[in-house]
């Protein structure tokens, strides 16, 4: 029985089913949960293996098959670390692919990523993150209501800036749950320590908050960077929106309608254009409009239609048009690079490609897609293989995006040596 539930994990973790799809949240935690921390999943079922051995489990047939069934887990475990490993070749070739061959060549040295490869110590244990030297400032209110919802973290370098890059994070969680502590660690923890000042934010949610309450919270919440950001050593000027599920539909959203007034009440003079938007496993569609989300759609669209939009798609078809960012496209959209895997079975692979070809063919910004085989949702949020990957990835784009804009430090990056870590320093061009 062991075996048996060893080997349905990974076979999760391999292709979990979209059918049913009542039963999609169930599979979906555990094929994340064993692909994104294959290394650990490996770990154990090999110690217990050899428990069962030691004890005498090889002395009837029952334990040879049970050992068979291991060993086909074990070699799906390899596999999906395998392709995990292969992240920073596929995001190598999308952006060759969009940004030109010789693009690293391209990279100021001031903003070369410190390293290529995977950092160990931060794989195990899994859970480990904190940078030394990296402040986070938390629960500062933008929008002076007293709400929660309302609060924001800022995370830097002890000396940051002056004038130095923004993040802003936008967290997922269906519009309905989550919070700003919970995503995006991983990336915000390394581009904190490399210069950057990361801005990572809560926003009101449904079913209390009707659309486009969300989208009008962030853009307040970038109100906030452009008139504060500069007290934590950050450019307001210079400001790169991400988030991952309903925080990657928000921030291509953010990117796509800049300076709308009606997604900035009472503050419509406030600059709301970002310099790029890197939205990871976003939803583009909430009209569905290719069925790309099978038997989920129904599921999806009512809960849209009750809770999130509170609108009804066939007859107020242009709210849910609206709330989607296939329907923002435009020309002087910011340049994106869009993220998502292969294996994803909350937000459909095939739409990400559509609105990104889409996107590529409207705007004049480079439109960078990446599909990431083997990934599930969520994928970035531990510190797995394919996360670390990412995150490097995501540095070496910005710090491409950076070089072509001109974009210098007052501060040297440094990252402190750490558990043995390599140090680098590079000195800025004045």
């Amino acid at each position: 029985m062991f075996a048996l539930w060893c080997a349905a994990f990974t076979a999760l973790a391999i292709g979990a089913p979209r059918r049913p799809s009542f039963l999609i949240p169930v599979t979906f935690f555990a094929a994340w949960l064993t692909s994104e921390l294959a290394v650990w999943h490996l770990l154990w079922q090999l110690v217990v293996t050899g428990a069962f051995v030691a004890f005498g489990a090889l002395e009837g047939w029952p334990g040879w098959v049970g050992l068979a069934v291991m060993g086909v887990s074990w070699t799906g475990l390899i596999g999906a670390l395998v392709a995990a490993g292969r992240t920073d070749r596929v995001f190598d070739q999308a952006f060759a692919a969009t940004l030109g061959p010789k693009w690293r060549d391209t990279i100021d040295p001031a903003w070369v990523p410190p390293r290529s490869g995977i950092e160990w110590a931060r794989v195990v244990p899994a859970s480990r993150s904190r940078r030394r030297g990296v402040v986070r400032t938390r629960d500062i209110q933008y929008v002076d209501d007293g709400l929660r919802r309302h609060r924001l973290d800022v995370w830097h370098r002890r000396g940051a800036g002056p004038c130095a890059p923004v993040l802003l994070q936008i967290h997922g969680g269906g519009w309905m749950v989550g919070s700003k502590e919970q995503q995006a660690r991983p990336l915000m923890y390394h581009l904190a320590d490399r210069g950057w000042v990361c801005v990572a934010i809560n926003y009101r949610l449904s079913p209390r908050a009707t659309w486009p309450d969300h989208l009008v919270d962030c853009k307040l919440a970038l109100k906030w960077v452009r008139e504060h950001i500069a007290e934590y050593g950050g450019d307001p000027g210079y400001v790169v929106v991400t988030g991952g599920s309903a925080g990657g539909h928000l921030a291509a959203m953010v990117g796509l309608t800049a300076n709308r007034i009606e997604f900035q009440p009472g503050f419509e003079s406030v600059d709301t254009t970002v310099r790029a938007m890197v939205p990871f496993y976003g939803v583009f569609d909430f009209l569905d409009r290719h069925g790309f989300r099978g038997a989920s759609g129904a599921s999806f669209r009512r809960i849209a239609q009750r809770h999130i939009l509170k609108a009804h798609p066939d007859r107020q078809r242009e709210v849910f048009a609206g709330a989607s960012p296939l329907d923002q496209l435009r020309r002087d959209a910011p340049p994106a690079l869009v993220v998502h895997g292969d294996l994803d079975v909350l937000a459909p692979v095939k739409e990400a490609r559509v609105f990104a070809e889409r996107l590529r063919a409207v705007s004049d910004a480079p439109v960078v897609y990446v599909e990431l085989a083997g990934a599930q949702h969520a994928f970035e949020m531990f510190h797995s293989i394919r996360a670390l990957h990412t995150v490097t990835a995501v540095d070496g784009f910005l710090a491409w995006l950076l070089s072509r804009d001109g974009k210098t430090i007052d501060t040297a990056i440094a990252a402190t040596p750490v558990n043995g870590e390599q140090s680098r320093t590079s000195a800025p061009r004045m």
